[in-house]
């Protein structure tokens, strides 16, 4: 009896799914009049303002009202003060979902059946989500099982649904960059080099709310069809 070992999953094991998306949504951000490239050498990121109209940012956070739950991480618990906001995943079979989702599925131009399902967060006073990369680091509990499941994450889409009385800005620590929410206003931004290697300068963070709250949706695009 033969008996089979399951292999380990390398490190570079989507770098070619990654520079072929990296490569697939630069040509089309690029070609957008709408699109605005963050100027920056390290970091792959566009803003696109007035993605979604103030009336659809009023239903999403009633949706994600409606859902939201203490979030979590893959290695940490809510209890850890590491990501102590409220979070859900919003209806995917809703009809305005579906919606916003094939709006951003053609925005970056990536198969729909790569996107994950759009998760909504919601930021009260004193809530954050501290420096973080999206894509997925080789060697953690979750390594396995999420590049079984879709692969690497690709890219990274946020959108801001309201204004922030105070604080709530989303910073790109490596890179001196700090972001105030606008409501609309969409983020892209590639989680790899063009080489297709996970990239360590997309490192960010959601700062405390001070005053009011701030509320965003963000949907993730993997290598492969996601599942």
């Amino acid at each position: 009896m033969t008996i089979q070992t399951k292999k380990a999953i390398p490190p570079n094991a989507d770098q070619a799914g990654l520079r072929k998306i990296g490569r697939q949504v630069r040509a089309r951000l690029s070609a957008n009049p709408a699109a605005y490239k963050v100027p920056s050498e390290d970091v792959e990121l566009f803003a696109l303002g007035d993605f979604m109209t103030p009336a659809e940012c009023e239903r999403m956070r009633e949706l994600i009202d409606a859902t939201a739950r203490p979030s979590r991480v893959f290695d940490l618990e809510y209890s850890s003060g590491y990501r102590t906001s409220y979070s859900g995943d919003v209806d995917p079979h809703d009809s305005f979902v579906k919606k916003i989702g094939r709006r951003i599925d053609d925005l970056l131009d990536i198969d729909p059946a790569f996107g994950e399902t759009i998760q909504g967060q919601r930021y009260m006073p004193g809530q954050e989500f501290q420096p973080h990369h999206d894509w997925f680091h080789p060697g953690t509990t979750y390594w396995d099982l999420e590049m079984n499941r879709g692969g690497q994450r690709s890219y990274t889409t946020m959108v801001f649904l309201n204004e922030v009385e105070a604080g709530g800005t989303t910073d790109f620590t490596e890179i001196g960059l700090s972001l105030e929410p606008k409501p609309g206003v969409l983020l892209a931004w590639n989680n790899a080099t063009p080489e297709g290697i996970a990239n360590p300068m997309t490192m960010h963070a959601g700062r405390p709310v001070k005053q009011g709250s701030k509320y965003i949706i963000t949907k993730w695009y993997r290598t492969k069809n996601w599942f």
